[in-house]
């Protein structure tokens, strides 16, 4: 009689030897929700800045390490090219566009956490570059730490949104140095061919 196949547990065999791990979990709900964290967090303490500290205050906390000022951004992250609010605030609608569509193949939880730091951080932005004065799509951004002296006199004043940014973008630079790209897998990394079945001719021949 032909021999029978063994039932399958529902696990393909991937690798010599055992069977492959599971599949990977997508990791959009871990990139919406720190997007999410972080958002609140620039909306909150841009609040709280508007409401407590006048134009051109400065608080000193942490012996002169950190300032709390009140300035209005109309360029990029950290003051800079101001003047061109329009086009950031274009370039941010665009990246959160791409960030959107990336999540829907991404598996990979340090690209989750790049990409969830730099939307929540430029969605932050934008609202501001809405919804603020001087007017629609021209809105100063709030700007309100200060490091090792006042009025960036050290370092451009920047808010929790610039923070997100940068930290993102530095976490998706190293992602990508290390060749680990959105799914997980490792750009140009072999793949390990699965094991011939039994009845299979390889399998056969030996």
């Amino acid at each position: 009689m032909p021999e029978q196949p063994e039932p399958s547990d529902g696990s393909a065999d991937g690798l010599v030897g055992g069977p492959v791990a599971a599949p990977a979990r997508r990791r959009t709900r871990l990139l919406l929700t720190l997007a999410v964290v972080v958002l609140l967090a620039d909306l909150a303490t841009k609040l709280v800045v508007v409401s407590t500290i006048t134009p051109g205050e400065n608080i000193r906390l942490l012996g002169g390490l950190l300032y709390l000022t009140h300035l209005r951004n109309v360029g990029a992250a950290f003051s800079f090219a101001e003047g061109f609010t329009v086009l950031f605030t274009v370039i941010a609608v665009v990246v959160a566009v791409i960030i959107v569509r990336t999540a829907r193949r991404l598996y990979s939880t340090g690209w989750a956490i790049s990409l969830g730091l730099v939307l929540g951080g430029a969605v932050g932005n934008l609202i501001d570059r809405v919804f603020r004065d001087p007017g629609f799509l021209r809105g100063g951004v709030v700007d309100f730490l200060s490091v090792f002296g006042p009025d960036g006199r050290v370092w451009p004043v920047f808010n929790v949104a610039d923070s997100a940014i940068v930290c993102g973008g530095i976490l998706g630079a190293l992602m990508a140095l290390r060749g680990i790209d959105f799914d997980g897998s490792r750009s140009g990394s072999e793949r390990v061919s699965p094991a011939p079945s039994r009845g299979s001719p390889r399998a056969r021949e030996r």
